[in-house]
């Protein structure tokens, strides 16, 4: 079992990482369980594969359970979804001091958490993310949201969970396809400023994707612990520092929502292409060396991952991606900050990138993988 903490004050919390943790969640969640009962949002994929196991664990320490199932994929993060939840969270009289438990990917983790900032004008909510995505990523720092149509992750706010309880075996029941995006966010934390766990990517990371518990492990805490740092550090984006958790993001979102935030291009592999196009990008402008940029690309390839606009099944031109990219949240000032690299493990925040020059680049670089 590891324990990485998130430091922040009074709103300080645990982030568990134990294999087999779900089965007996009961030890960590019954002190979070007021009246006897938890509340426990899913999705109908997740409450198939992981919900009996959370169940039966709370129910021998004497907690109750009551379930509230959602559609699955990124179309629930939405005010439809949004205002299902919060009906069916008023009608089991959910009250402020109650915990309401995330059970799910990225989606189900970034609406349960936006719900509980709202209602009754927040109440608490713990994280038990299912997917490598939300593990390494999506579940830790507080970041929640739901989509708009103007693009991802639009509407939300800054609101922290309780607790943190990751079990890697439930990524035993996951598509690899699903394991394989969330590992893109795993790379990232070696990208942004750890050259080491990069390298330790390369040589190791096909024993996490084949489901390697001790890789899995080593590579969620690394992951976590980094990301930990780093909102301990700037929880609300406000220094600069967390805003090289985007890596990857502005080019990335960009693909998704050119792809209709569909299963054509899954987050992390919009993440994966994005931080391909974002190393190329800083190779162009000659900040870092082609080399540096052709070793993050060779790695997405190796391991199936999208690396450009072709693999990530991406038609639109230059323009129009970038049209994309005016929507994002980040923008200030009618600027775009983008992150860039000046090689592997060094990524900075940079507030003076051309958009046009951005537009001819993904021209060029469609063409060039012609």
């Amino acid at each position: 079992m590891a324990l990485v903490r998130v430091a922040l004050d009074a709103r300080s919390y645990d982030i568990v990482i134990e294999q087999g943790a779900l089965d007996h969640a009961g030890g960590y969640l019954a002190g979070y369980a007021r009246k006897g009962r938890l509340v426990v949002v899913t999705d109908a994929n997740v409450a198939r594969a992981q919900l009996p196991r959370l169940e039966a664990s709370l129910r021998s320490a004497n907690i109750a359970v009551e379930p509230v199932i959602l559609p699955p994929g990124e179309q629930t993060k939405s005010w439809r979804h949004l205002e299902e939840l919060l009906d069916a969270l008023l009608a089991l009289e959910i009250e402020r001091g109650d915990h309401v438990v995330a059970l799910g990917g990225g989606v189900i983790g970034d609406l349960v958490g936006f719900a509980a900032s709202i209602l009754k004008r927040g109440c608490h909510f713990i994280q038990v993310p299912t997917t490598l995505l939300a593990q390494v990523d999506s579940s830790v720092g507080g970041k929640t949201a739901i989509n708009a149509r103007a693009g991802k992750n639009l509407i939300g706010s800054f609101y922290q969970p309780a607790l943190v309880l990751i079990d890697p075996s439930t990524l035993d029941t996951l598509p690899v396809r699903e394991t394989r995006a969330g590992y893109a966010e795993v790379v990232k934390y070696g990208l942004i400023d750890d050259p080491d766990f990069f390298a330790w990517c390369e040589a190791e990371g096909h024993r996490l994707l084949a489901g390697d518990a001790e890789a899995r492990e080593y590579a969620i805490e690394r992951s976590v612990a980094a990301k930990a740092a780093i909102v301990a550090d700037d929880e609300r984006e406000t220094s600069g520092r967390r805003a090289l958790l985007n890596l990857g993001h502005t080019f990335g979102h960009a693909l998704e929502a050119d792809t209709g935030f569909s299963d054509t291009l899954l987050h992390g592999e919009g993440v994966a292409a994005g931080m391909a196009l974002a190393f190329r990008y800083s190779a162009r402008l000659e900040l870092c060396a082609a080399e540096e940029a052709e070793r993050v690309t060779a790695h997405l390839k190796a391991v199936g991952l999208p690396y450009d606009l072709a693999t990530a099944h991406v038609t639109a031109d230059g323009p129009t991606l970038v049209a994309h990219m005016l929507h994002d949240k980040k923008m200030a000032a009618g600027t775009l900050p983008f992150l860039l690299a000046r090689g592997i493990g060094q990524t900075f925040l940079s507030k003076d990138v051309v958009l046009d020059d951005v537009a001819a680049f993904l021209d060029e670089d469609r063409a060039a993988a012609l």
